[in-house]
């Protein structure tokens, strides 16, 4: 099986390291083509405005002056374009990427955009208990990761599919378990944005988190955090609300023919 590595942190991030083992567990053809530097909240981004360089590091290690979609597209256009990879793994990230997460992150969005080429995609994020540079724990998704990457491969993933885990906070061995999971939400009517003022008098901000908003009955990945269990959510890539197509047709039909 061959194996695409990418991330949204960096060629350098200590999480790709941790992936790189899990992926190493699961085959001995792994590829790795990830951002030059730091992309968090890149999202699904692509750089149009300049040229994408790419540079290889060593033997199937590369590179890329831009964001994790720009690093799947030149690994399976260009890097991989003759003999493509049969898994993506994106991570893994420092930080989750729960519940809207998904939306703002490069992580998600590489295998995101790993699933539109029809190659399965699965991004990995392991929460922190100390997000303190050097002092990042990624033991917990190391442990446990390609485990869980073998047994979700035996499923059968309908097109548009990829699939997102998360790893609490906690040692690999306190772990409680894996908990299939809905994609939980923030309650952001209350944005959270930290005020200061620079050397200059300016002022500036830093982004926050929004409220928890827990829907009681629902196995969220946002609960699976707090109760120490890893969480598996599939993500689908058609955003169709299809209940609301029947209303809009609905109402619209007199304007169907003009």
């Amino acid at each position: 099986m061959r194996i695409l590595v990418t991330n949204d942190d960096g060629i350098s991030a200590p999480g790709l390291v941790a992936l790189e083992a899990i992926a190493a567990e699961l085959s001995d053809d792994v590829w790795v083509v990830a951002p030059a530097e730091e992309q968090s909240g890149a999202g699904h981004s692509l750089t149009l405005s300049q040229p994408v360089r790419i540079r290889e590091i060593s033997p199937r290690r590369y590179s890329v002056r831009g964001t994790p979609t720009d690093c799947v597209m030149l690994a399976l256009g260009a890097v991989m374009k003759d003999h493509k990879p049969d898994l993506i793994l994106s991570g893994v990230n420092r930080g989750g990427n729960l519940a809207e997460d998904v939306t703002y992150s490069g992580t998600v969005s590489a295998a995101m955009e790993g699933c539109l080429a029809g190659i399965r995609s699965i991004a990995l994020s392991q929460v922190m208990s100390n997000y303190t540079m050097g002092m990042e724990d990624f033991s917990t998704a190391a442990t446990h990761g390609a485990a869980i990457i073998r047994l979700v491969q035996t499923v059968d993933w309908p097109a548009g599919v990829l699939v997102n885990i998360n790893f609490p906070p906690v040692a690999a061995d306190a772990i409680k378990g894996v908990r299939v999971t809905q994609q939980g939400f923030r309650d952001y009517g209350n944005i959270s944005l930290v005020e200061r003022i620079d050397p200059r008098g300016f002022p500036y901000y830093w982004h926050g988190f929004g409220k928890e908003n827990l829907i009681p009955g629902h196995d969220t990945d946002l609960k699976a955090m707090h109760e120490a269990m890893i969480s598996v959510t599939p993500l689908h890539l058609d955003m169709t609300h299809y209940q609301t197509m029947a209303a809009l047709k609905a109402v619209l039909a007199p304007l169907a023919e003009i």
